[in-house]
């Protein structure tokens, strides 16, 4: 089957060769899925997407003009496919519900303890022959509260991290796991509660509408002096300058960010020698208790291979017409 995939990266391409061995045509583009430059899956009957690209109603009604009958996510999230337009379009779409929520949880404790540890002003210092150890007090994590917003697979692996780093878990989702209860003794409550209460808290609920700005002015103001807060999920969980102001008003202490509302064109290219367009994430990067990376958690040779093999079942299901049960709706 003729595949067009967009937004190739140089790290997924060899995973996705190999996971493809030569069944499907796949036509490999470094370009974005947008609406100019949907015309590039002419003679496809699938595109490939990655989080980045555009699948909007008018990007849809394009592909669905060019012949495109199926999409074929490489990520979990779909909050860049308009659902409703493909289904009235009779585009088919799929995702990789699982590819490693190992990868984004060991990146969310990374995030969590170079932040606490102060380990990248730390290396800087020592490259500069500076062994001062002024400025660089961390905290135990052993006692300390922390609230996990979403107990999917993501946040279950995390919280077992965390629990045997001793510390004391409080859980927000609309369905309890039981198994977490039992074993890890969590806590499910509130949002709210989560705010109040808690050391460190990290995001990982998908981006809906109800989800959206999660984490506001309002929230923020509830939260305790010097809080740390980490988002792996998706960008658009946070109100970005509503968290800048929090860092300026130090009722957040550190921020831990591999996602962003507007990294759409930015995050997963090399933008060196431009003149960086965007105010919000300048400001960000000003802050010595921020720490950035640019939607990498769930770069491992696992989750890659996971995603390419996955992607490739869905196209594998696409054209014998057959329920891969990953289909999004």
């Amino acid at each position: 089957m003729k595949t067009t995939i967009f937004s190739t990266h140089k790290f997924e391409e060899p995973y996705l060769v190999k996971a493809n061995n030569g069944k499907h045509q796949l036509k490999l583009l470094e370009s974005r899925l947008t609406e100019e430059t949907a015309i590039l899956a002419t003679g496809s009957k699938t595109v490939s997407l990655f989080t980045g690209d555009d699948a909007s109603a008018i990007v849809l009604e394009k592909l669905k003009a060019f012949g495109i009958k199926n999409i074929a996510l490489r990520s979990a999230g779909f909050n860049n496919v308009d659902l409703t337009k493909a289904a009235e379009l009779g585009i088919k779409v799929a995702r990789v519900p699982a590819y490693s929520p190992y990868a984004i949880a060991e990146h969310t404790l990374a995030l969590i303890l170079a932040l606490n540890r102060k380990l990248i002003k730390a290396h800087n210092r020592v490259r500069e022959q500076n062994f001062s150890l002024n400025g660089l007090t961390g905290f135990d994590l052993n006692g300390k509260t922390v609230g996990v917003i979403g107990t999917g697979k993501i946040g279950a692996v995390l919280i077992k991290i965390l629990h045997g780093l001793g510390c004391n878990i409080l859980v927000q989702d609309v369905v309890e796991n039981n198994d977490l209860i039992d074993n890890y003794g969590v806590n499910y409550t509130n949002c709210e509660t989560i705010c109040k209460q808690s050391d460190i808290i990290s995001l990982h609920v998908p981006l809906t509408t109800t989800t959206k700005h999660l984490i506001d002015k309002e929230h923020i103001a509830l939260m305790k002096p010097g809080v740390m807060l980490i988002n792996t999920s998706r960008g658009g969980l946070v109100d970005t300058r509503a968290v800048i102001e929090g860092l300026k008003s130090r009722k957040i202490g550190y921020f831990g960010m591999d996602v962003y509302e507007e990294e759409e064109g930015l995050f997963f290219e090399d933008h060196s020698d431009d003149i960086l367009q965007d105010d919000v994430i300048a400001r960000l990067m000003t802050f010595n208790n921020v720490f950035i990376t640019s939607h990498q958690a769930f770069l491992t040779e696992t989750a890659l291979t996971n995603i390419a093999e996955t992607t490739i079942y869905n196209l594998d299901c696409f054209e014998n017409g057959k329920v891969s049960g990953n289909e999004v709706s």
